[in-house]
């Protein structure tokens, strides 16, 4: 479903500011694979979903999505077939227009309300009530008068309005309150259980890594370390990840953010 071979990325190679990102990524992801990504920061984890995404060239190795060489297609026409959400609320979503404007945008209907039907609105009011929110009672409401929640929970679903091919979660719910990310994090589950999706998402919660899908990445200093799914991963404690951790890189984790949550 998802390839990547052998994909390496140097940023300002020959400088003082040289920095090897990506080394030798090898993935095979299969039709509805749950992927949860860990590892500290600079790890590579966005870069990867950058790769993945198109926003940067690999200098090294190939890219197959669903069959199709995607390596060398522009990151607007992957965009047709990957879905994405980042860590901060306000991206994905145009604050301006209002709920309905922006999943009709999302539909394809260009944010024009006089290209969707009365009964595409009626299913817009169906997926927001889904959503538990009451967004489906202030459709004419902007966007950007929501709460980060509200927007991240609208996000997510205006990004599998169309089933992508492949949904990429970058770190999704960092930015909300405790409460609220459960809830975000409920939402997605269901959504990508439902819709059979492709999914890799990024987390600081190796908890979350660990009990969320059905496979377990994490990333040090470009490189895939871990790759654990099945019998492997299943029972596995967040201890455990941090012995494996400590077995293959020589030294303890000391990320505090990914510790602390």
């Amino acid at each position: 479903m998802l390839r990547l071979q052998n994909i390496s990325k140097t940023f300002n190679p020959g400088t003082v500011n040289e920095k090897t990102a990506l080394r030798d990524i090898n993935l095979h992801l299969e039709p509805g694979d749950f992927v949860t990504i860990i590892g500290a920061n600079g790890a590579g984890k966005s870069t990867l979903f950058n790769a993945i995404a198109g926003s940067f060239l690999p200098d090294t190795g190939s890219i197959h999505l669903d069959g199709q060489d995607i390596t060398f297609l522009p990151e607007h026409r992957r965009a047709k077939t990957i879905g994405r959400l980042f860590q901060d609320p306000l991206r994905g979503s145009a604050p301006a227009m209002t709920i309905e404007e922006n999943l009709a945008l999302a539909a394809g209907g260009g944010g024009w309300l006089s290209h969707v039907t009365r009964a595409e609105k009626n299913a817009f009011r169906d997926r927001l009530a889904l959503l538990g929110m009451d967004l489906e009672d202030r459709m004419r409401q902007p966007v950007g008068l929501l709460s980060g929640g509200q927007r991240q929970a609208l996000t997510l679903l205006m990004a599998t309005m169309v089933p992508p091919k492949l949904l990429l979660l970058d770190e999704h719910t960092a930015a909300l309150d405790p409460g609220t990310a459960e809830k975000v994090l409920t939402l997605t589950e269901d959504i990508v259980r439902e819709g059979k999706l492709t999914c890799l998402m990024i987390t600081h919660n190796m908890s979350s890594a660990l009990t969320l899908g059905n496979r377990t990445l994490m990333m040090d200093s470009g490189r895939i370390l871990l790759d654990l799914k099945g019998e492997e991963r299943r029972g596995l404690t967040v201890d455990d990840l941090l012995r494996m951790f400590k077995e293959n890189v020589g030294k303890a984790l000391d990320n505090d953010r990914m510790l602390l949550s």
